[in-house]
């Protein structure tokens, strides 16, 4: 597998390189020409910009407030004290996570100076060049403190992308609905088979039993991925070659095909995705979700009784679930790369005070998460933050055991994408579809250069 990088950092980025990069999410050749220093368009003047969904906004959610104040509180500090300023640019969630308007903007040269970017997407903007470069701003301490959630934001051993959570995925379980089924804690399921056997008998004409991601996208394939590996199954072996179409591969998607196919798992989600309100309307009895909720819970639904269990294991599996969560990261070929890192560094990867106890209000105040950083997660477990029924369970029985989200580029998530929903709602072959997605990413691994995808 070849792979990218040398003393210099990266190679110099060119329009033809990037776009192919950024190809794969709708983006078509936006420019033509071989167009050198990519995302150096917007005007040399002004503040930097840096693209998020969170800040500044106002929203009838006390959640969505909170984290948004605390954007907006981050940056004014940076601000007070810097030279460089910062302009907090708003885009609606739905926009940044599944439009196309980032990776159309740095296509066309108009990228942002910073930006939020999820581990599915890292390998996009690496290998198109544009992500900076941030070990030269960070302590070696400060990098050793956030241990293993840089693994899928390194390359080379230096630090690309600065994670602002750990995010994993349980499962969330509506308590009346339980118990008016003659359901006890004793019945929290710990295998696939119990989890379907439950579902099926919390399942009413208006409620469903147990509820999976239906929407195609990354999000999908990072709630899929642990059902794959608590099998022993991956998309890519430790030496980088397809490993797809295995035992356990064909396993997942038959859990999730089988879970739809009997009734159990809706084919579309409930309450258009509104989880809190799907779990208040008496729509849904279980639904897989991650930590992120627990926050949206005690700001919209607080008097409101769910539980959390880890995601049951396959016979003979062994238990495993995703991490996500967002990361800062700096443009390489903005208008002042320099100072684009230095913020993300000063924001989320110092060792000052400042820096861990942003990191401890971001997790266990403004929203709910697992701190990335050993000291965050230290301070904030002291202050507290995790004391709640929910939060304990995620820190110290979810989260252990817990594994990165990948950081496969869009031909290889758009395979495994097709393959989930081709058994999930369009009902075809298993063996097919894994061995169809198994072949696609093969192909593409032939001729793929840059970073390790592993």
């Amino acid at each position: 597998m070849l792979q990218h990088g040398n003393d210099a950092g990266h190679p110099a980025p060119t329009r033809r390189r990037l776009l192919t990069a950024l190809a794969g999410a709708g983006v078509a050749t936006a420019a033509s020409g071989l167009l050198s220093g990519c995302g150096t368009a917007q005007a040399k003047d002004g503040p930097l910009q840096f693209w998020n969904f969170y800040g500044p906004q106002r929203s009838p959610d006390p959640a969505i407030n909170a984290q948004s104040k605390w954007f907006v509180d981050m940056v004014a500090k940076w601000n007070a004290g810097h030279k460089t300023k910062i302009e907090l640019v708003h885009l609606p969630q739905p926009t940044y996570l599944n439009g196309f308007k980032l990776p159309s903007a740095f296509a066309t040269g108009q990228g942002p100076d910073i930006f939020l970017l999820s581990p599915g997407d890292f390998l996009r903007y690496y290998n198109g060049g544009v992500l900076a470069d941030l070990t030269p701003y960070m302590d070696k301490e400060a990098v050793a403190d956030f241990g293993t959630a840089l693994d899928s934001r390194t390359v080379d051993g230096k630090v690309y992308a600065l994670p602002m959570e750990v995010e994993p995925l349980s499962m969330f379980y509506a308590v009346d609905a339980w118990e008016k089924a003659g359901l006890s804690e004793a019945d929290i399921p710990t295998t696939w088979d119990q989890m379907l056997d439950i579902g099926d008998k919390l399942r009413t004409k208006t409620r469903a039993g147990l509820v999976f991601e239906t929407n195609p996208g990354y999000y999908q394939n990072f709630t899929w991925y642990p059902w794959m590996w608590q099998g022993g199954g991956d998309v890519l072996d430790e030496q980088g070659d397809v490993a797809f179409d295995s035992p356990a591969t064909r396993a997942a998607l038959r859990f999730w095909q089988d879970a739809v196919r009997h009734g159990i798992t809706p084919r579309t989600l409930p309450a258009a995705g509104d989880v809190i309100s799907a779990f208040k309307a008496e729509n849904v009895a279980m639904w897989q979700q991650g930590i992120w909720q627990v926050s949206s819970f005690k700001a919209y639904a607080p008097d409101y009784r769910y539980g959390v269990f880890k995601l049951p294991v396959p016979d003979g599996g062994r238990y495993t679930t995703a991490l996500g969560g967002w990361s800062f990261c700096a443009n390489a070929q903005g208008r002042d790369p320099d100072a684009a890192a230095e913020f993300c560094a000063w924001a989320l990867g110092s060792m000052s005070d400042d820096s861990i106890d942003r990191m401890v209000d971001w997790c266990t105040r403004a929203k709910s998460d697992v701190a990335p950083r050993a000291t965050a997660l230290e301070r904030g477990a002291a202050k507290g933050g995790y004391d709640s029924a929910a939060m304990k369970k995620f820190k110290d029985e979810v989260f252990p055991g817990g594994r990165a989200e990948p950081r496969y580029p869009p031909v290889v998530y758009k395979a495994i994408s097709d393959a989930i929903q081709g058994t999930m709602l369009a009902g075809r072959s298993v063996a097919s579809e894994t061995e169809r997605a198994a072949e696609s990413i093969a192909a593409y691994a032939k001729s793929y250069q840059g970073a390790s995808l592993i």
